[in-house]
């Protein structure tokens, strides 16, 4: 099976090379974590087309010059506001080559019609598998999630969820990956340090 390396060293080594070519990957992490920096670290390995549904693309560009984070120069859509199904399957159907597809977030796509959303799932399914490259739905978490997360996850190749704790004044932040369809199993956690860039949390737990 093919695989495309993320760009992220220690999710490569754990998944065996990287992330199988035409998967979908979601990304559960709280909208408080620093998990946006996992999401440019991505946009540096492969030409990548960034969807924002709530940030303006001007905010996401600043955003990505401003980070320390080693970044691409990624192409942002903005999809904030009405008919976002339908002006992400316009830009889905644009992907090129071995592509990388952001969507962050996902939340606002998953609220629509269940069967218009599935569609959408199927359609980026295809165009992934016919393009080779991978996609990226950042979904957030938190106590209210949308009725079609279940459905992301059912579609999702690959589930990367992070939880995030404070010790003290520290910040931890573990990944785990309880899915991977078609991979190699990962059953150890990820300890990751998001400060100012995608790092191994080398520190030891003392209980």
């Amino acid at each position: 099976m093919d695989t495309i390396e993320t760009g992220i060293e220690v999710l490569d080594r754990r998944l065996g090379g990287g992330v199988p070519a035409g998967s979908i990957v979601a990304l559960l992490a709280p909208p408080s974590s620093s998990a946006e920096l996992l999401l440019y670290e991505l946009t540096n390995e492969h030409p990548t087309v960034y969807l924002s549904t709530i940030r303006t693309e001007a905010a996401v560009r600043d955003a990505l010059r401003a980070t320390p984070a080693q970044t691409g120069d990624a192409r942002v859509i903005e999809l904030r506001g009405g008919e976002v199904l339908d002006r992400a399957n316009r830009a889905i159907g644009q992907l090129g080559e071995g592509q990388t597809l952001i969507i962050d977030p996902a939340d606002s796509l998953e609220e629509c019609a269940s069967n218009r959303y599935v569609s959408f799932l199927n359609d980026l399914q295809t165009q992934l598998q016919n393009t080779r490259g991978y996609a990226v739905l950042n979904c957030l978490g938190g106590d209210q999630t949308p009725e079609n997360r279940r459905l992301t996850l059912h579609a999702a190749d690959i589930v990367f969820d992070l939880e995030t704790e404070v010790r003290g004044s520290t910040l931890v932040t573990r990944m785990f990956v309880p899915k991977n369809r078609g991979g190699r199993a990962v059953t150890e956690e990820i300890k990751l340090e998001l400060v100012d860039h995608v790092a191994i949390d080398t520190s030891r737990d003392i209980a």
